[in-house]
């Protein structure tokens, strides 16, 4: 008896699908849901692949995300392309908006897709990887809900807020980055919970403000942002930007909406598209090959460059599969069998 086992990223998809779908999710939903958690999982991203699974269904079964949504996309003549998601979860919506902001950017140059009233769960590289395929650079930002306390502060204010960007690469992988603003992803909190590992110091405080390792006490408490007032203030600006700026919740206003942090937040999103080609125009346009010779400078010192890991992790997924444990395993057929009666 194995205690692994490996799937392909196709059948992975139907088998995850599938669960969204028997449990009431519609297809439009659904459908590009599944593919984030697969790209997770194919990516070797633990925090945002199978382990999602859970909190989309429970965030659907409290009634804090709508399973029906149809996103709905308003355009004018401006830079900004707007998608309602409509209360459904924000990949769809994103979808829907990236070829339309694509579009945008590179007749002007740049262009923002605005997605408002989603609930979000997912990182953000797969959006801004999707839109370097269009040879745009793009970044992308939201908040989340409030669980990180300001540099000097001892109470939950700003979300995890997480900054993805992307740089359109010709016969490489893009250059990727996403990180949250907070020391750690919620997610990898929640992970050490799971596997009963103290957190590293630096990451948390517990509910009196004091600093923890205690994975438990810090989801009852906050984290605590990246850089010290640095990442504090980069959090502040993606509450400015992604939440008051384009009319939608800020992180404090998420979690007095839905109540708890064990579910899905519900904010909204602003990811801005560039044309490299446009804006070097005067210059006869952008040479990509100055750009290659800063990412060889940076290799040539042994460094490695964000996302990399996880590239070669995909390249290993697509030609093996993707390897899950048994406990995941058990997770996905228990979710598959039950649906929403099997999340407490």
């Amino acid at each position: 008896m194995t205690d692994t086992t490996t799937l392909t990223p196709a059948a992975l998809l139907q088998l995850v699908e599938g669960i969204f779908l028997n449990a009431g999710l519609a297809p439009v939903q659904a459908g590009p849901v599944a593919r984030v958690i697969v790209a997770g999982e194919r990516d070797a991203c633990k925090s945002h692949g199978v382990y999602r699974i859970e909190g989309c269904l429970r965030t659907m079964k409290q009634g804090k995300v709508n399973p029906d949504a149809q996103p709905e996309l308003t355009q004018d003549e401006s830079a900004i392309v707007r998608v309602d998601a409509k209360g459904g979860f924000a990949n769809a919506a994103f979808e829907m908006g990236a070829p339309v902001l694509a579009e945008r950017a590179k007749a002007l140059g740049l262009a923002a897709l605005v997605i408002n009233d989603c609930t979000h769960f997912s990182a953000l590289w797969p959006e801004v990887e999707a839109l370097t395929a269009y040879g745009l650079a793009a970044i992308a930002m939201c908040p989340s809900y409030a669980t990180v306390a300001p540099t000097g502060g001892t109470k939950a204010l700003m979300g995890t807020n997480p900054l993805g960007f992307g740089w359109p690469r010709k016969g490489h992988p893009p250059y990727v980055f996403d990180f949250a603003t907070s020391v750690a992803a919620r997610g990898e909190v929640e992970l050490h919970r799971i596997a009963g590992k103290p957190l590293p110091e630096g990451w948390a405080v517990d509910a009196n403000g004091a600093p923890t390792v205690d994975p438990t006490a810090a989801l009852a408490g906050a984290m605590l942002p990246f850089g010290g007032h640095k990442g504090s203030a980069i959090s502040m600006m993606i509450e400015l930007l992604a939440g008051v700026m384009i009319g939608d919740m800020t992180s404090p206003e998420a979690l007095e909406f839905l109540g708890a942090t064990n579910i899905a937040p519900r904010h909204g999103e602003l990811i801005i598209a560039f044309s490299p080609d446009r804006f070097a125009a005067t210059k006869g346009g952008v040479d990509l090959s100055r750009a290659e010779a800063l990412f060889d400078a940076v290799l040539g010192q042994g460094a490695r460059l964000p996302s990399q890991r996880r590239f070669a992790a995909r390249a290993i997924s697509d030609a093996e599969g993707i390897t899950l444990t048994a406990d995941e395993m058990a997770i996905l057929d228990r979710l598959q069998k039950g649906g929403l009666a099997a999340v407490s």
